[in-house]
Formats: C-alpha cells, structure tokens, sequence
C-alpha cells in the first residue's frame, strides 16, 4: 500500500538514460559510501515507456494544467468580464464553486489511476525504490543510480545548501535569508525631504510600479519563466539535457539559495581528460585551460543555451537555470537571480573544488546582469566575458514601450528590476572581454543596422571611461566612437591604422604604470599625454576590450570565437 501511495504522488519520469561507464563518472566530492538500491537494467529502453492507463491519465493531467495556466494568466480580464456581466454575486458563485468542486475530485480520481498505472510497471517501480531510498540516504552510490533517470526536478533532493561552506556560518557579512547585497539606485528626486506626506503622494506610483513589475513586466524580461513556454519546449529541453548526461557525462545537481529557491544546475567536468582548458571551470582564467560559469538569457536554458560554446572549446562546465526557468523554482527578480548565482559560485568552490581564479565567468544577454553581480562580489574571479550583453535595461525597456509611458517604465526598472550591468561591471579588477553581435536586434534602440545604437557599445565606454578616465577624455572618446561607428572590419582597420596605433609603445606605457601604480583601477595613466597619445592608447585599450562577431542576437557563439580577455 505504501508502494502504491509513493506511485501516486510521485514525479514524472522522462527518460532511463543509458547506462554510463564507472570509470568515466566525474571527480565530485566524496561522500559517505553506505547505499544499496536495486541495479539498473541496462537491457532497457532509454525512454521510459508509461503503460496505458498511465499515459492516458498523464496526458488528462497535463492538459488540465495547461488550462490552468491559461485560465491563471487570463483571470483579471476574465474576472473583469464577469464583474460587468454580473456574475460574481453570491447565487452565481455557489453553484461555480460545487462544479469546480466536483472537477478536483475527478483529477484526484484521474492522478489515483495514474498511481495504479505506474504501480504495475516495473521500471517506475524501480524508479521511486531508487529516489526514496536517496532521500532517506544521500549516498554516492545512491545518488549515482538516481542520476541515471530524468524526473521532475522538484522531487530531486538537495545536493548543496548556501550554508554548507563553514565561511558562511562563522561570517557576519555573508549572505542572509532576506539576500545577498545588491546595488540600490539612487533616489529619483535626490534632496527631496521624504515627510509623511511626500510619502502618501508617492503610493499610488508605487503600487502600480508594484503590479507592472510582478505581472507583465517580469514575464516580458524573463519569457522563459512563462510555463506556457517551457511546456512547448519540454522535448527540446529532454533532448538537450539527454546529450549533456549521455555524450558529455554532465551531473545535474540541485542548489538551495538563501531565499529557498531551489536551483537546477548541470556540470561537465573536463579535469580528467587531456584537454588542458578542463582544470579551469568557465567562468573564467587567464590562460587557455579551465572551466566556465554560464549565465543564459532572458529565454535560454543550460539545456540547450550557451554552454555549448565552452564545451566545444574544451572548458569544465557549469550550466544553470534562473529561478523559474524549468527546473528551477521561484521567479527572476535581481534579487532572486544575484542569490542564485551567489549559491552557484559557492558550490562551484567548495563542492566541486574550483578555487575562484581558475573560475571564467560566461555570460549571453540579460545573464550579463548575474554575470557582473558574481565578478563584483567575488573578485578574485580570473576573467569574463559578456556576449551580447548591454550596461543598463531602462533605454532597451523604453524602446518597446509607448512614449506616454516613460515616468512609469523608469520607475519600475529602477525600483524591481533594475539590471544595472555597467555599474556592477565596474566595480571588477579582473580582465574583461565584450562580444558585440554587429546585426543585433535586441539590444539596439533603433534598428539592428544601426550599430551605435547597441548598448554594447555603452558598456565598453562606462568600463574604459571607469578604468581609464585620462584617456577616455575628449580626444580618446571621441576616436573610439569613429571606432565603434566602423560597420565592417576593413573600416575598423582604417580608423585604427589612420591614427597610427604603435601596439608596442602601448604596452610599455600600459606596463610601467601598472608596475610603478600597481594593479587596481581607476588609472590616472595618460595625464600628462600628448591628444594623440591618448587616442592611440584610447584606440589600442578598445580593441583588446570588444570583439565583434558578424551575427544576429541569438546565433550560437562558435567555438573559435571564445577566447580568453586579454591582460597585462
């Protein structure tokens, strides 16, 4: 009978992988070695195969809970609706409520026959053996067979908490239940006394900034948060997880951050094979070896998203979801995504034993924002490299939406969902690569043709304006913007060979300040330097800064073209 109860409110099964070699399962932390569940039958199927009365009942459920969806999304103009027809008195909504009533008790009828379906096939009976006897006891053996089956991850137990490392526990300045530390923007209107009344005037501004942000604001951010949309690419993502555990031997974890957002994550360990860019784990190295973090977009998922890239290039790899994308619980508010990636970075160090400057931090888009929060939180980071990213959401905010609206967009970015990527990025020591897609459309406020127009661009100037602010004066400003405005290569190599840039004269200046100075920014290097000096120099710190890839915004970055920052 128990068995029956676990078959009934137990997750769903995707997928019996196929069975994986011991000797190739990656280095992971060890563990305590007592575990026994039953073996995995490697004469099986790799796709799990519901008997009849199982899939049957799967498909009533499943389609009950996309009208769900449906129904949740619509409900204020549907509620609105029945507001003016008069619908919502008390005789009309008694009569409602026994229908629905009666609606749950056929699913709960429904989900007890799927229970029974599921009982009387052996393989999903071997399943949950598996998984309860790993949340009874998370062994390695145990936890080595329950990574064999692609479930619903929200029955996949803990593998790391934000509170494990001991720095944490005996730490005051680390991070608390209510979050880690953001940047907070300034006051619209600086000066102003904030009396009681002041306050009371601002309210109603603030509680409809309030209901923008948490309803269509933040599903127009993060589209992949939508669950419309993860359910139509549920065979994508099977798919794409199945090649990341099957051919590549990825182990999927699950993070617990600080707010209780439990977070999907899938690594690749490239430390035992001859490829030399597998001690280091991507997010970030100075030389060519070593691993990646990646930080998707506002609609990307590891499972098919930019992990590709640094596992092509031979990089240890890092993959994870922001909080409501597929595996991962809760929503992506900057709060909830810097917790996250605080929780990442943790397991990246003390799980899976990356010290922080074998870490190259990778990040596509709108993971720009995750990316530069990690670099100015843990600065010891070795590099980073930003694709298709942007310095700041309020001018790409204001371009989809209607002029009247401008007062009330600012708002809402600036106090929910401010992705104030420059600014974090600035606070950074470490080497830094910018990617500009040249036939971007969606990071441009115009047109795509329109090059200067791309926020890119913004973000390599507040970085050199922040690093370099004697050469980024008038003179190399204004040259690195002719340099910027270049629409090909060959234009670029003209700006660039007409102000006769001398590399090697660069480098030494750049060198002896760093060796007189030290390291840490801002530079006052180019003081006492000639205009043409500092245009030069100005030219020189641009191209070793952004690198241009002739592409639209979501073209796959090819392995040829992730190269590490350069440096000094």
């Amino acid at each position: 009978m128990a068995k029956l109860l676990s078959c009934v409110l137990g997750p769903r099964l995707y997928k019996i992988y196929r069975e994986r070699d011991s000797e190739r399962a990656p280095a992971s932390v060890p563990e305590t070695p007592t575990a026994v569940t039953a073996p995995h039958s490697s004469s099986w199927d790799t796709y799990y195969q519901p008997r009849a009365l199982e899939k049957h009942a799967d498909s009533i459920l499943a389609l009950a809970s996309v009208f769900w969806s449906i129904s949740y999304y619509s409900s204020p103009f549907a509620f609105f609706y029945l507001y003016r027809k008069g619908y919502l008195s008390l005789s009309k909504v008694v009569p409602f409520s026994h229908y629905a009533g009666t609606l749950l008790l056929l699913l709960a009828g429904v989900a007890c026959l799927r229970g029974i379906g599921r009982w009387t096939n052996p393989q999903y009976r071997q399943f949950i053996t598996i998984l309860e006897a790993t949340h009874r006891n998370q062994s390695s053996e145990n936890k080595r067979q329950l990574a064999n089956y692609n479930f619903d991850f929200r029955s996949w137990p803990v593998d790391f908490h934000w509170e494990e490392p001991s720095s944490r526990k005996e730490s005051r300045g680390g991070p608390s239940r209510r979050g880690v530390a953001l940047l907070r923007p300034e006051p619209l209107h600086r000066g102003t006394a904030d009396t009681l009344l002041n306050r009371v005037k601002k309210l109603p501004c603030q509680i409809t900034s309030y209901l923008v942000a948490h309803t269509l604001g933040r599903r127009m951010l993060y589209p992949g948060s939508v669950y419309l949309l993860q359910k139509a690419l549920m065979p994508v993502l099977l798919q794409g997880q199945a090649r990341l555990v099957e051919e590549c031997n990825g182990r999927r974890a699950k993070l617990l951050a600080c707010d209780g957002n439990e977070i999907d994550t899938m690594f690749v360990d490239r430390r035992g094979t001859a490829e030399p860019q597998g001690q280091k784990l991507v997010r970030g190295s100075r030389e060519p070896r070593g691993g990646v973090i990646c930080c998707e977009g506002n609609a990307g998922f590891y499972e098919v998203g930019c992990v590709s890239t640094p596992l092509e290039a031979g990089y240890s790899v890092l993959g994870w979801n922001h909080p409501g994308f597929a595996g991962s619980t809760g929503v992506p508010f900057p709060q909830n995504e810097a917790n996250a990636m605080d929780v990442v970075v943790q397991f990246a160090i003390h799980r899976l034993g990356f010290q922080p400057q074998d870490i190259i931090i990778y990040a596509w888009s709108i993971g720009g924002f995750t990316a530069t929060w990690a670099a100015m939180s843990y600065p010891d980071v070795s590099a980073m490299i930003l694709d298709a990213s942007f310095d700041d959401l309020v001018p790409l905010a204001l371009k989809v939406m209607p002029d009247s609206w401008r007062g009330l967009v600012t708002r809402t970015v600036r106090q929910h969902l401010n992705l104030n990527n420059a600014e974090q990025l600035c606070r950074y020591q470490g080497p830094v690569l910018l990617i500009r897609r040249t036939k971007d459309e969606i990071i441009t406020t115009t047109v795509p043709e329109d090059i200067m127009s791309n926020r890119g661009n913004d973000l390599l100037l507040k970085l050199l304006q922040h690093r370099y602010p004697r050469v980024m004066a008038e003179e190399g400003l204004r040259v690195v913007r002719q340099w910027l405005e270049a629409s090909s290569q060959l234009e670029e190599a003209s700006i660039y060979s007409r102000w006769e840039v001398e590399e090697d004269w660069c480098l030494s200046v750049l060198r002896s300040y760093q060796a007189e100075h030290g390291p840490d920014f801002p530079w006052s290097v180019g003081e006492d330097m000639s205009a043409d000096g500092r245009r030069q120099l100005a030219l020189f710190l641009a191209r070793k800064h952004l690198h241009n890839f002739e592409a639209t915004h979501c073209t796959p970055l090819p392995a040829q073209n992730f190269q590490m920052p350069w440096h000094l």
